[in-house]
């Protein structure tokens, strides 16, 4: 991979995008970057609180607006689950490096993720996370330059095997 460029995870929460993205910085000496962890900073809130107090809508726009401010590179990049809802805010980090799709199984997500409302996962009210990942998964598909199948293995494997990509390139 080019000097100097990031790579970009993004998936359903509970993927395993924070986990294996500071596993993946450290196996490349990246740096490394937890959009949902920047916008809380920035914010003083956390991302349940910011949904609550300005609703879905609005938590997407100031996601948008957070992610087109990164001025990274050589960074690893977590991305939240919903960073795919704007296609300018993933156009923006796409021109700064290759976007990793971590792509787990429904089940396994519906298993690692037990409550939603504690996580701050943005999505509307009633949905389930069944439904969630089939309105996802095909925008996840669309901005990835690169699918990695990570259900099968442990996060610390993922990171390995993604990290030997890179060291190929």
């Amino acid at each position: 991979m080019k000097e100097g460029k990031n790579i970009i995870l993004i998936g359903m929460p509970g993927a395993g995008k924070s986990t294996i993205g500071v596993l993946l910085a450290k196996y490349l000496s990246m740096w490394f970057i937890d959009t949902d962890v920047l916008i809380q900073s920035l914010e003083r809130k956390t991302l349940r609180e910011i949904i609550a107090s300005e609703g879905l809508e609005r938590f997407i726009e100031i996601e948008k607006h957070h992610l087109q401010t990164i001025q990274a590179s050589n960074a690893v990049i977590a991305t939240g689950g919903s960073a795919v809802y704007d296609d300018e805010a993933m156009n923006s980090l796409k021109e700064g490096g290759v976007v990793l799709f971590l792509d787990v199984p429904a089940e396994e997500i519906e298993r690692r993720i037990e409550c939603t409302a504690e996580r701050g996962v943005v999505m509307s009210s009633g949905q389930s996370i069944r439904e969630l990942y089939e309105e996802r998964v095909p925008l996840y598909r669309k901005f990835a330059d690169v699918e990695v199948q990570c259900g099968s293995r442990s996060q610390e494997e993922n990171a390995q095997c993604i990290a030997e990509m890179f060291k190929r390139d």
